[in-house]
């Protein structure tokens, strides 16, 4: 990952949005050694970035993000707007 470019205010070139859970919600993959991990954050409540989750992607079945992880980022990002309104 550069993290670099998220320092000068550029999005990270493997960042994807979550388009599913709203506008400025963005997901970036993050490999350590052998393992896979996913950073969730939301790039658009109000002057801040905020990283609502992260986690070690276990799945072997696919690339989709587990339902679990999911609806735990949904309830974060309800908690991080209503602090930014």
């Amino acid at each position: 990952m550069h993290w670099r470019s998220q320092a000068l205010g550029r999005r990270p070139s493997l960042a994807k949005p979550m388009k599913h859970l709203g506008s400025g919600v963005m997901e970036s993959p993050l490999r350590y050694r052998s393992d896979a991990y996913r950073v969730v954050y939301a790039v658009q409540v109000g002057d801040a970035i905020w990283v609502v989750h992260a986690f070690q992607k276990k799945s072997r079945s696919g690339i989709a993000t587990p339902k679990s992880e999911i609806d735990l980022i949904k309830a974060r990002l309800k908690q991080v707007r209503e602090i930014g309104s």
